[in-house]
C-alpha cells in the first residue's frame, strides 16, 4: 500500500527548466548575492593565503585533481589497494594504476615532496610485467613488495585524514582533541559501510550503531538539547538488506521496529539522530519510515527534538519534500532536526533515469541548478523554523554567506555541517572571526557586514571504521569535490578568480534557463542515441503512478488461445511468403522503415497490456516485462534505421570511365524460431531485422508464449505490414517449426534456442536439395564471471545475485559459472549466498516478487534431476531452506561449488551457480572457460584496468562485462551474440546483423561505351 507522503509528493520526472524557473522565483527579493559574495571573498582570500593542513582536501585536489591521470591512479589506489590479501595481486595493482601517470610535475611543499618521493620510487622499482608469474625477477619482486607497502601505508594515512577513527571509541577520542582546539565543536558519528546484503550484514549494522549510541551517550550530557550535543547518522539501507520501494511491505514490517530501537536509544539519552539520504528511487519508502518512526516519537518521546533526516538538493522534488516534512512535524507536535546537502549519487541516478528510459532526470543536469535548487531549500528550511531545526552541509563560502544571510532576514537560528577532512580552510577562516560563547554555538567578536547576530553551531559529520571499508566511500567524496566544477576544487585552483568562484548561480540559472527549455543540459533519455534513433520509454517501478496501469491491465487480462498451425500447412504458408516476397521487398526501405516505427510506437503506447501478457504467459517478473517491452521496441527502431543506412546504393572505387554500385536486397521468406524466454523481444527482433531487410517472414514462436507473438504479429500488421508478408505459425517444433525448416522455397532461418536443436536445424538446411540456406543462430553458454583480489565483494554480489537468479536463470546470457579468486573466496561466496537467501520467490504478478516460476513443468522436472546430480557430485553454498510456496514450478535460487572449471559440461537453464576458486594466473583462468568451447558472455571483476583489458583480449567470447552484471544487453549498445558452441553471429542489434539477411549485388556499368568518357575527356 502506498503511503499519503507518495500521494504528496510531486512526480520526481519533471521538466528540469519548469522546476529550476519555480526555485528561482522562490529566492525572488530574498538574496542579494552580490552581498554575499562580498562578505564571503575574505574567507575565500585568506585560506589562499594560508593553505590548509598536510592532507587535507584542497592541498590533494591541488596535487593530483582527479581529472588527471595522477589523480585517477591515486583515486583507484585508494579504493582497492587496502583490501587486497594477496602480495601478488597488489603489486599487479599497484603497477597497473602508477605506471599510467607521471607524478614528476607536482608543486612544491609537505604533500608533494612525500608523495613523489614514495611513487617515483614505486615506479623505479616495479616489475614492467607485475602479472608474470615470477614477478620480473628476484630484485624486481623484492623492490616491487617494498614499494607497495609503501605505497599501503601512504593510503592508510590519505584514510585517516578522512576517517575520524576505526572505531567509536577511537572517534571520540579524535573529537575531544579536536574540541581542545575548538570546545564548541559538534559531531556526527557515521559508522559507515555499503549497504546491507545479506540479513548477517543488517545484524552487524545494527549492533555498530547501538554500540556507538551507547559511547557517545556515556560521553555526553543528557542535560543538553539535541542541537548541542553529538549526535549518529544512520543509512536504513545498512540496515535491512532489501530496503527497496518492491519490498515495502516487508521493510515496514522488520525494518522500522529495527530502527525504533536506535530512535529510543538516542532518545533516552537525549543524543541527535539523523536518517541519511538514499537513492531517488527509495525516497516515498524513505519517508514511510520516517512517518512511522515520527509517529511513535510523537507518542513516547514528544519531547525529544534530535530526530531528524538528511535532503538532497539536487533532486527536482527536495523543495516539496521540505514542505512535507514541515507539514509532518507540525501535524505531529514535533521538531525535526534537517540537514540540507547537495546529493551523492548524481552519477548514479543519470545512468538510472537514461537506462530505464524515463521520462526526465530525476535531480538536476547542472551544478548551478542544483546550487539555485539548494539556496531555495535553504530559504524555506529557515522559513520553517518552528518545525524544522535546519543543518546546513556545504563547503562553498558563498553559499554559507547566503545562508546567514537569510537566516538574518528569517531570524531563525542555524547550524553548520562539514565532512571530517574537507573544508576546514574555509571553515577556519570563518570561524577564526568568531569566539566560544557561553553555550554550544559561536557568537561573532565583532557585527557581520550585514547587520544582526550570526551564531551558527559547526557540526563535523566524521566517518568512522576501518579504513579498508571506507575507502571506497572516499573514493566518491573525492569524486564530487574534486570535479572541475565543484566549489573545492576551484578553490585549491588560484587560476580561477575570485569573481568566477564566487559567481552568482541565480544569474547563472537565469542565463541557461531560456536554453534549457530548448536544449537540456544533457540529452534527455529519450535522445540517448542522438536524432537517428528515439531511446525506448520505460517505467520506473518505485513510483506508484507509474506502475498502477500495469497492475490495472494485469487484473483485466484475459488471453485467448491461438490457434495452432499444422506441420502440413508450412509448404502453402511458405508460397504465400514467397508470392508477396516481390512486392514487400520492391518497397522502398523507408516505407518499410516506417512501418517498423509505427509498430515501435504502438508496442510502446500498449506497454502495460504488453507487459500484463509477459507476467501471465512468459511468468515473468514486472521489472523483466517492462525491459522486454522496451527491447522489442528498440530492436524495430533500430533495424528501422540500419535498414535506411544498409541498404542505399554504395559507390565503390574503379577505373574511369566505370561506375561501380553495390546493393543490398531481399532474399525471400525466412523462417524466424523464436524462444520463451524473451517470448516479445526476441520474437519481434528476428522478425523485424527480415522485414527491414524487404524479406518475408514465417514466424514460428514457442509453444509456451504463442499470445505474445500474437499480439506483437497483429500490431505489425496495424502498423502496414501485409499479412502475407508475416505469417504466424504457432506450433509444436519438432513438427511445425521442422516443417517450416524443411519447405522448398525458404531463403534463411534464424534462431535462438538451445545448441542442440541449432544443430538438427543445419543438419536439415544442409539435406535440403536446392540453395544453399543461411541459418543465424543464437544458443546457449556456460558464461562465466571472473573475480580478482581487487574487487569489491558488495558489487560482485549485486552483479552475480542479478545475473545469476534474475528471470529465473532463464537467459541465454544468465551466469552459470563463477570463479573467484581464493584470496576472497569465502566472503565473497558468503555474502552472494546470503543475499540470494534475501530473494522473494514466487508469483510473478506481485511485485515483491525477485524469481518467478521456471517457464514449465518440463524445465522444472529436468532442473530437478540436475540439482539431484549436483548434491552428488559437488559442495551446496546455496540451499533453500524450505520448498516455496505457490505458484508450482519454483525453484530457489541455488549454488555449488565444484573443484575445477572443467567440472562445468552443460548449461543449466535455471537459478543455479556454479562456484570455482582460482589462484595464479587469471589468464589460465579463462583459458580453462574457452576450452568449454561456449562463447557468449563473460564477467570480468578487478580494479587492474590492464587486466581486464587483456583478459577480455583472450576470451572467446562474445560479449565481455566488466565490473558490472552479464545480463541486459541493450539493442545497439551491446549487440549480442556468440561464438562456438553459442553461436553462428552475426550478433543481434549490431550493424553486422541486417547484411547477413540480405543478397549482395554488384552493378558494374562501363560508362565509356559510347562515345568515350566524357567526364575524363572535359578535364
Amino acid at each position: 500500500m502506498d503511503t499519503p507522503a507518495a500521494d504528496r509528493l510531486p512526480s520526481p520526472y519533471r521538466p528540469e527548466a519548469a522546476v529550476l524557473a519555480d526555485r528561482l522565483r522562490r529566492l525572488e527579493g530574498a538574496l542579494d548575492w552580490a552581498a554575499a559574495a562580498a562578505a564571503a571573498a575574505p574567507w575565500v582570500q585568506a585560506v589562499r593565503r594560508h593553505p590548509p593542513p598536510f592532507w587535507a582536501m584542497e592541498s590533494l585536489l591541488k596535487e593530483y585533481p582527479i581529472s588527471s591521470a595522477e589523480g585517477l591512479a591515486l583515486m583507484r589506489l585508494a579504493e582497492a589497494l587496502l583490501r587486497v590479501p594477496d602480495a601478488e595481486t597488489a603489486v599487479a595493482l599497484t603497477a597497473d594504476q602508477l605506471g599510467r601517470a607521471d607524478f614528476s610535475g607536482a608543486a612544491d611543499g609537505a604533500l608533494a615532496r612525500l608523495s613523489n618521493a614514495a611513487i617515483a620510487l614505486s615506479k623505479k622499482l616495479l616489475p614492467e610485467q607485475a602479472d608474470a608469474p615470477d614477478g620480473g625477477g628476484l630484485l624486481a619482486r623484492l623492490g616491487a613488495r617494498t614499494v607497495v607497502a609503501a605505497t599501503l601505508r601512504a593510503v592508510q594515512l590519505l584514510g585517516r585524514q578522512f576517517v575520524l577513527g576505526q572505531d567509536i571509541g577511537a572517534a571520540l577520542d579524535e573529537a575531544d582533541a579536536a574540541r581542545r582546539a575548538q570546545p564548541a565543536l559538534l559531531f556526527s558519528y557515521d559508522m559507515l559501510g555499503e549497504g546491507a546484503r545479506t540479513a548477517h550484514d543488517a545484524e552487524r549494522y545494527l549492533a555498530s550503531y547501538r554500540a556507538a549510541i551507547a559511547a557517545i551517550a556515556a560521553r555526553g550530557d543528557a542535560a543538553r538539547a539535541p542541537a548541542e550535543s553529538d549526535g549518529i547518522s544512520i543509512k536504513l539501507s545498512a540496515l535491512h538488506p532489501r530496503y527497496e520501494e518492491a519490498q515495502r511491505e516487508r521493510v515496514l514490517r522488520e525494518l522500522v521496529p529495527r530502527v525504533w530501537q536506535l530512535c529510543e536509544q538516542a532518545a533516552r539519552s537525549n543524543l541527535n539522530l539523523t536518517i541519511d539520504a538514499e537513492e531517488v528511487d527509495r525516497l516515498e519508502l524513505s519517508l514511510a519510515v520516517f512517518e512511522a518512526l515520527a509517529e511513535s516519537v510523537a507518542q513516547r518521546h514528544p519531547r525529544w527534538s534530535g530526530f531528524g533526516l538528511a535532503l538532497q538538493s539536487y533532486q527536482t522534488r527536495a523543495l516539496e519534500l521540505i514542505e512535507h516534512v514541515a507539514d509532518l512535524a507540525r501535524r505531529l507536535g514535533l521538531r525535526f532536526m534537517c540537514r540540507l546537502v547537495k546529493g551523492a549519487y548524481w552519477d548514479a541516478e543519470i545512468k538510472r533515469a537514461q537506462e530505464l528510459g524515463l521520462p526526465h532526470y530525476p535531480v538536476f543536469t547542472h551544478k548551478q541548478h542544483t546550487d539555485v535548487s539548494y539556496l531555495a531549500c535553504a530559504r524555506a528550511l529557515l522559513q520553517a523554523a518552528d518545525a524544522i531545526y535546519p543543518q546546513f552541509a556545504t563547503h562553498n563560502a558563498g553559499t554559507i554567506a547566503a545562508i546567514r544571510q537569510m537566516a538574518e532576514r528569517e531570524g531563525a537560528a542555524f547550524e553548520l555541517q562539514r565532512l571530517h577532512g574537507m573544508g576546514e580552510g574555509v571553515y577556519r577562516e570563518i570561524l577564526s572571526r568568531y569566539t566560544p560563547s557561553g553555550q554550544a554555538g559561536l557568537a561573532p567578536t565583532q557585527p557581520p557586514p550585514s547587520g544582526g547576530g550570526f551564531e551558527p553551531r559547526v557540526r563535523v559529520y566524521a566517518p568512522v571504521g576501518k579504513h579498508r571499508d571506507l575507502l571506497a566511500y572516499l573514493v566518491r567524496r573525492l569524486l564530487e569535490n574534486g570535479a572541475n566544477s565543484s566549489f573545492v576544487h576551484q578553490l585549491a585552483d588560484e587560476s580561477v578568480g575570485l569573481d568566477q568562484l564566487l559567481a552568482s548561480p541565480l544569474a547563472q540559472a537565469r542565463a541557461s534557463l531560456a536554453r534549457l527549455a530548448q536544449q537540456p543540459a544533457l540529452p534527455l533519455p529519450a535522445g540517448l542515441y542522438g536524432p537517428g534513433r528515439r531511446n525506448s520509454a520505460g517505467l520506473d517501478l518505485a513510483v506508484a503512478a507509474m506502475r498502477a496501469p500495469l497492475l490495472a491491465a494485469h487484473a483485466q487480462l484475459r488471453v485467448p488461445p491461438v490457434a495452432q498451425a499444422q506441420a502440413g500447412e508450412a509448404p502453402a504458408a511458405v508460397a504465400r511468403a514467397a508470392a508477396a516476397f516481390p512486392a514487400w521487398d520492391a518497397r522502398p526501405v523507408a516505407e518499410r522503415a516506417q512501418a517498423l516505427r509505427r509498430a515501435a510506437d504502438a508496442m510502446e503506447a500498449r506497454m502495460a497490456p504488453l507487459c500484463a501478457l509477459l507476467v501471465a504467459e512468459g511468468r515473468k517478473t514486472w521489472g523483466d516485462a517492462v525491459a522486454e517491452v522496451r527491447e522489442a521496441v528498440d530492436f524495430l527502431r533500430y533495424y528501422a534505421g540500419e535498414a535506411e543506412r544498409v541498404m542505399q546504393p554504395a559507390l565503390l572505387p574503379g577505373p574511369t570511365g566505370e561506375r561501380n554500385e553495390l546493393r543490398l536486397a531481399g532474399r525471400g521468406p525466412w523462417v524466424c524460431i523464436s524462444p520463451w524466454n524473451f517470448p516479445l523481444a526476441i520474437f519481434t527482433g528476428q522478425v523485424a531485422a527480415a522485414l527491414a531487410a524487404g524479406n518475408t517472414v514465417l514466424a514460428k514462436p514457442a509453444e509456451q508464449t504463442p499470445a505474445v507473438a500474437r499480439e506483437a504479429v497483429r500490431l505489425l500488421h496495424e502498423a502496414g505490414v501485409p499479412p502475407d508478408a508475416l505469417q504466424l505459425l504457432h506450433g509444436p517444433g519438432e513438427t511445425v517449426g521442422a516443417a517450416l525448416v524443411a519447405a522448398p522455397g525458404v531463403a534463411g532461418v534464424v534462431f535462438t534456442g538451445s545448441t542442440q536443436v541449432a544443430r538438427l536445424i543445419q543438419r536439415a538446411l544442409a539435406a535440403k536439395d536446392g540453395a544453399i540456406v543461411p541459418l543465424i543462430a543464437e544458443t546457449g553458454g556456460i558464461n562465466a564471471m571472473l573475480v580478482d583480489s581487487t574487487a569489491l565483494p558488495e558489487q560482485v554480489a549485486d552483479a552475480v545475485v542479478q545475473s545469476a537468479f534474475r528471470s529465473a536463470g532463464q537467459r541465454c546470457s544468465a551466469l552459470r559459472l563463477l570463479c573467484v579468486h581464493e584470496g576472497i573466496a569465502d566472503a565473497v561466496i558468503e555474502m552472494v549466498a546470503g543475499a540470494a537467501r534475501e530473494l522473494t520467490v514466487g508469483d510473478p504478478a506481485l511485485l515483491s516478487t525477485d524469481v518467478g516460476p521456471v517457464i514449465d513443468a518440463q524445465a522444472f522436472a529436468g532442473l530437478q534431476g540436475e540439482l539431484q546430480r549436483l548434491r552428488q557430485t559437488a559442495r551446496a553454498v546455496l540451499a533453500p531452506a524450505e520448498a516455496p510456496a505457490a505458484p508450482p514450478h519454483c525453484i530457489a535460487p541455488q549454488a555449488f561449488e565444484v573443484e575445477r572449471v572443467t567440472d562445468v559440461q552443460r548449461e543449466i537453464f535455471g537459478p543455479v551457480l556454479h562456484i570455482a576458486r582460482w589462484s595464479g594466473d587469471p589468464q589460465a583462468v579463462v583459458e580453462q572457460v574457452n576450452a568449454l568451447g561456449y562463447g557468449l558472455t563473460l564477467g570480468i571483476q578487478t580494479r587492474i584496468d590492464s587486466r581486464a583489458q587483456a583478459l577480455a583480449a583472450r576470451a572467446r567470447v562474445g560479449n565481455v562485462y566488466v565490473n558490472r552484471n552479464m545480463i541486459g544487453a541493450v539493442v545497439g549498445v551491446q549487440p549480442f551474440g556468440g561464438e562456438g558452441l553459442s553461436g553462428t553471429g552475426p550478433k543481434a542489434g549490431g550493424p553486422h546483423y541486417l547484411p547477413r539477411f540480405c543478397a549482395e549485388r554488384t552493378l558494374t556499368v562501363n560508362t565509356a561505351a559510347a562515345g568515350g568518357n566524357v567526364a575524363l575527356l572535359a578535364g
